[in-house]
């Protein structure tokens, strides 16, 4: 079992000045409006395979080594370029499952059942934590340790470990405070330039929304999604301090602060004319689905919140232009600071053996990150990459900014919970908030479902 103390040692690591991320981030995206062809933004034009290897990887001739991970669509193309590299390198097979969003208990159910994947990718730190103390994760080899410490931050080590043990590498990372816009919609409501404030993201929505164009397209089906709204505006309203107590649990969710927050996100979800196809419409859109109808159709949405990896989808499923038809802004300052959460997928090995091993040391190099980098739609916090190597200047500038903060970065705060509140399709937090933006007044009985839900999982780990 994992108690929240245990927990909160390692959220240590990801011990923030906020601030400096915010504001890095709002510099890097100021200008972020003209061209972003490869020539403009320096990014690669090849998927970055091929010369230059800079780790050495055995070969393994006749093995299948099956990796997990919850990524389907244009996420998984993107992430099976850089297995295509580790296939062409190594000479084993891959063989990739999606787990959908319960990756925990898919995971669980396939290793109970004596049929773990060889590596898995986890989207909650809590997850890591829970796999760790049941002694289902094997720890990284000398080699894979080798690569994590030379190209990544020790904040980032850090929140791959666990009780003095490494087991993973974050790979991939998210900036999980980011509003994607459509130029157009802006355009014909008059609007110059992108609010900074809530009341001003308010009033932007209210100016949308008269000028014919849904306001907001929310991903509701996806309950992650909607934890990701709450926790923006609370980091930006409570502070860091009570943002790591509330992930911690260390106060609960009944809590004031919880209060207002969700009183401020009821601004929104409570006009049931700002959301794209409104409270019903926002609970049936699956988060691929709110991406693209803001950038395609007859009427699209005007905006979208979500991570840096919007790009992908943008990328993948519209004919919208990054830099023209699409840009992005830092979610709007709800308190004094605008807020930056940061989120991420760690590779752990669930097996023993060279394939897993060599699979980790090849995520930890600077050569899997550049062709990943590569593709769009993804951040890595390999700090020792080309920088060149991204795909546009936008999401180029979102990693600058991303590394400019060392190791001061706040993580997802459901991700550091136990799956069973924070991480899992159809109860706890998610099915929490996706009640509250059924029904937006009942702050009170959300808060009352968040703490009871809350309260079980923290004490069963």
């Amino acid at each position: 079992m994992r108690s929240t103390s245990s927990r909160n040692r390692t959220t240590r690591a990801a011990k923030p000045a906020v601030a400096l991320l915010a504001a890095a981030l709002a510099l890097a995206l100021t200008g972020c409006g003209g061209s972003d062809d490869d020539s403009d933004s320096g990014g690669s034009k090849t998927s970055g395979s091929g010369s230059g290897s800079t780790v050495t990887l055995p070969k393994l001739d006749g093995q299948t080594l099956e990796v997990a991970a919850v990524w389907t669509g244009a996420e998984q193309k993107n992430f099976m370029k850089v297995m295509d590299e580790f296939k062409k390198r190594t000479g084993a097979k891959i063989n990739f499952v999606p787990t959908g969003n319960n990756t925990s208990t898919f995971l669980g159910t396939k290793i109970q059942g004596g049929k773990p994947p060889d590596v898995a990718f986890l989207p909650q730190v809590g997850v890591l934590h829970q796999f760790a103390d049941k002694g289902w994760l094997k720890p990284m080899g000398a080699e894979a340790k080798a690569q994590l410490d030379k190209n990544f931050s020790k904040g980032w080590v850090d929140l791959g470990a666990w009780k003095g043990k490494q087991y993973g590498v974050y790979a991939k990372a998210a900036n999980k405070s980011l509003v994607w816009y459509n130029t157009a919609a802006f355009e014909a409501a008059g609007i110059t330039s992108p609010p900074k404030t809530w009341k001003d993201f308010l009033t932007t929505a209210q100016t949308l929304s008269d000028a014919g164009s849904p306001a907001v397209s929310v991903g509701g089906a996806d309950g992650w999604t909607l934890t990701d709204w709450f926790e923006n505006i609370y980091l930006s309203q409570a502070g860091p301090e009570k943002y790591d107590q509330l992930a911690a649990h260390k106060i609960k969710w009944t809590d004031p602060s919880v209060t207002q927050a969700l009183t401020t996100l009821a601004q929104l979800w409570g006009k049931n004319d700002l959301l794209a196809g409104g409270n019903k419409g926002a609970l049936n859109t699956e988060f691929p689905k709110s991406v693209t109808q803001t950038f395609s159709g007859d009427n699209p949405a005007a905006m979208v919140f979500e991570g840096d990896f919007v790009a992908a989808n943008i990328n993948g499923d519209t004919k919208a232009k990054m830099g023209t038809d699409a840009k992005v802004f830092p979610f709007p300052a709800v308190g004094a600071k605008a807020p930056v959460v940061s989120g991420g997928d760690v590779a752990v090995a669930l097996k023993d053996g060279k394939g897993p091993q060599a699979l980790l040391t090849f995520l930890a190099s600077t050569d899997a990150a550049q062709i990943w980098a590569a593709q769009g739609g993804i951040l890595s916090p390999n700090k020792e990459m080309d920088m060149s190597s991204y795909k546009d200047a936008i999401t180029k500038q979102i990693a600058q900014a991303l590394l400019a903060a060392g190791d001061d970065f706040r993580f997802d705060m459901s991700d550091q919970a136990p799956a069973a509140f924070g991480g899992t399709a159809g109860v706890g937090e998610w099915k929490d908030l996706q009640d509250f933006l059924r029904n937006p007044k009942d702050i009170a009985g959300t808060q009352q479902k968040l703490e009871a839900d809350a309260a079980k999982a923290y004490a069963t780990g």
